[in-house]
C-alpha cells in the first residue's frame, strides 16, 4: 500500500507551488466549515449517541453565565458593529479575554492524548492547543474579529520545538496583532516564534514578533534572512492547514502507533491519519516529517529516507530547520 501512496505524498509535499493562496480561514463558531471539524472528530472517535457539541457546549456556557451563547455572540456582534473605530480595539481585547476565560471555565482538563478531539471536549472535558485556539478564534470569527490560528515553534520562555504548540492571533483594528492562549495562566502570551502564512511571498515561514509592551505583535522578523514584515503581510494558517493539523495530532497519538511502543497496527493507524495530513495541506512540515519517522518505524527505510527528504526541504523552504528533522535528514542521507 505505502509504495502506491508514498510518490503521491512526496509530489504534493514538493510541488506546492511558491506564490498559492492560503485556503479559506472562515470557521466562525456555528459556521458549515466549524461543524465540519466538529462531525469529523465524532466520526472518527466512534462517538454515536454521545452528545452533540453544541448543545454540550452552550448548556455548559448556560450554567457558566447565566445566558445563552449564541444569543451572548449576537449581542457582542451589534455592539461591535456599531462602534467608532478608535473604540475598537479595546473591545477586540475584551472580547478575547471573554472567549478565552469561557473556553477555559467550559472545557477545563487540558489532555495532550485526546484533547484535540471535539468528542473528548463533550465526554470527559478535555482540550489542547489545537482545539481551543480553533474554537477561541471560531468565537471571535462569529463576534467578527479577524481571528485564526498559529503555530509555535518558540515559546514565551524561549524554548524551541518543532511546531510542538498552537495559539490563537488576532488582528486589531489598531494595526496589530495579539496572541490569544488558553494554554497559559494569562490570555496574551507573548510566544517569541511563530509559523504562519506570509502573504508577501505568498508562502509559509518561520517568525518572530517583535512586540510593544502591551503584548500586542508590532511587526514580524522573517527567520532565515532576518527582514521584518509588517503585520498586514502575515495572515493566520488557513483552514485546510488546520484540518490538516487535526490529523496530525490523530497520527502522532494514535494508540500503540508513533508515540511510546508500537504495534503493526498501531503504526498502520499513525500512517494512515499522517497520510491524510499531508493531503490535506502537502505544505505542512510537521506532517511531512513525521509520517517519515512512522515509516521508519515500520521499516520501510528507503520510503523514510525519501519523506524525511521532503520534510527538510520544507522547513529549509520556511527559513528554520528544527533539531529533530536535521538529525532524520542525516540518518536519510546514509
Amino acid at each position: 500500500m505505502w509504495r502506491q501512496v508514498l510518490p503521491v505524498l512526496l509530489l504534493l509535499s514538493l510541488a506546492l507551488p511558491a506564490h498559492a493562496r492560503p485556503p479559506e480561514d472562515a470557521y466562525a463558531y456555528g459556521s458549515t466549515a466549524f461543524s465540519h471539524l466538529v462531525e469529523e472528530s465524532y466520526r472518527l472517535t466512534g462517538a454515536k449517541g454521545l452528545e452533540p457539541f453544541y448543545p454540550w457546549f452552550e448548556a455548559a456556557y448556560a450554567r457558566y453565565a447565566g445566558e445563552g451563547l449564541r444569543q451572548s455572540l449576537e449581542a457582542r456582534r451589534r455592539t461591535y458593529s456599531r462602534l467608532r473605530p478608535s473604540q475598537k480595539a479595546a473591545f477586540e481585547r475584551q472580547s478575547a479575554i471573554w472567549a478565552y476565560r469561557t473556553v477555559k471555565a467550559l472545557i477545563p482538563h487540558f489532555s495532550l492524548e485526546r484533547g484535540y478531539e471535539f468528542a473528548y471536549a463533550v465526554r470527559n472535558g478535555e482540550r489542547q492547543c489545537l482545539l481551543q485556539s480553533v474554537l477561541i478564534a471560531g468565537m471571535l470569527q462569529r463576534i467578527g474579529l479577524r481571528a485564526g490560528a498559529v503555530m509555535v515553534w518558540k515559546n514565551l520562555h524561549g524554548q524551541v520545538s518543532n511546531l510542538g504548540h498552537v495559539s490563537t492571533l488576532l488582528r486589531l483594528s489598531d494595526g496589530h496583532d495579539l496572541l490569544v492562549d488558553a494554554s497559559e495562566p494569562e490570555p496574551f502570551p507573548e510566544h517569541q516564534g511563530l509559523f504562519t502564512w506570509d502573504a508577501a511571498v505568498g508562502d509559509y515561514r518561520f517568525l518572530e514578533p517583535r512586540f510593544a509592551p502591551d503584548h500586542e505583535i508590532q511587526a514580524y522578523r522573517l527567520v532565515g534572512n532576518g527582514h521584518e514584515a509588517p503585520v498586514g503581510e502575515i495572515a493566520p494558517l488557513g483552514l485546510r492547514y488546520l484540518q490538516s493539523q487535526f490529523y496530525y495530532y490523530r497520527g502522532e497519538r494514535a494508540p500503540n502507533g508513533f508515540i511510546g511502543p508500537s504495534t503493526p497496527q498501531g503504526l498502520a493507524a499513525s500512517a494512515g491519519f499522517l497520510q491524510q495530513a499531508v493531503r490535506l495541506e502537502p505544505g505542512n512540515p510537521l506532517a511531512v516529517y513525521v509520517l517519515g519517522l512512522v515509516y521508519r518505524k515500520q521499516g520501510q527505510l528507503e520510503a523514510a529516507r525519501q519523506q524525511i527528504r521532503a520534510g527538510y526541504q520544507l522547513y529549509a523552504r520556511y527559513g528554520f530547520i528544527p533539531d529533530g528533522p536535521k538529525a532524520a535528514y542525516t540518518w536519510a542521507g546514509e
